[in-house]
């Protein structure tokens, strides 16, 4: 897969630049697949909110609401009771899966119970776009500080890439430099801290930020 790993969206123009390199033709051209599935495992989400990113218009311009030439929803918590031979083919299909943030270890969980995380690995040219937790969820651990679903066990995640990501750099108050550089101190992989300007591209394993905002990466 190709990656573009953001922290608030397709924010800018740099952002909305790389995505349509990454996608090899226009936004408008394109077949995206939205997955809210990690919402429902954080408690600040809810219908509402799921509702402003399916809908794909003003509630989630940076996301749904790009301009896409179609739109679907794929929810990972139906997938177990429907046969593989039904939405393989709608993911197949896919131009771009738009993955939005919630919790991180339950997206994790949804995408091995549905068998979607097994088929990630096949999708070579599908592009896939995270916001906060969707694009966490991509990494090998979160830091407990992000865990927010009592279900998790612990903080890792899918590992399909070898960096973490600690989102939402100054967007929050519990968000600052301070708190990035405690969080990345208590976590064994290299890291980057995101601000809702910048992401993450990631092509054959090569990691390359897209900014025009504020960044920072931390060693292990």
């Amino acid at each position: 897969m190709k990656l573009l790993l953001t922290s608030g969206g397709v924010t800018n123009a740099s952002l909305h630049a790389s995505l349509v390199e990454l996608l090899g033709k226009p936004v408008e051209e394109s077949r995206a697949l939205c997955i809210p599935t990690a919402q429902w495992g954080h408690p600040l989400c809810g219908p509402a909110s799921l509702q402003r990113v399916v809908s794909g218009g003003a509630g989630s311009p940076h996301l749904t609401g790009l301009g896409w030439g179609s739109l679907g929803v794929l929810e990972l918590t139906a997938l177990p009771t429907v046969a593989g031979q039904r939405w393989v083919p709608w993911v197949r299909e896919a131009d771009v899966l738009l993955v939005d943030g919630g919790d991180a270890t339950y997206l994790a969980h949804w995408l091995r119970e549905s068998g979607l995380a097994d088929l990630l690995p096949t999708l070579t040219d599908t592009v896939w776009v995270g916001v906060s937790a969707g694009s966490m969820v991509l990494t090998p651990r979160i830091g407990d500080l992000f865990v927010e679903w009592p279900g998790a066990a612990d903080d890792r995640t899918l590992g399909l890439v070898d960096v973490a990501i600690f989102p939402h750099l100054d967007a929050f108050p519990s968000n600052t430099m301070a708190d990035a550089e405690r969080w990345a101190a208590s976590i064994d992989v290299p890291a980057y801290a995101l601000d809702e300007q910048s992401a993450l591209r990631v092509v054959d394993g090569e990691v390359e930020v897209v900014s025009e905002g504020r960044w920072r990466f931390f060693e292990r």
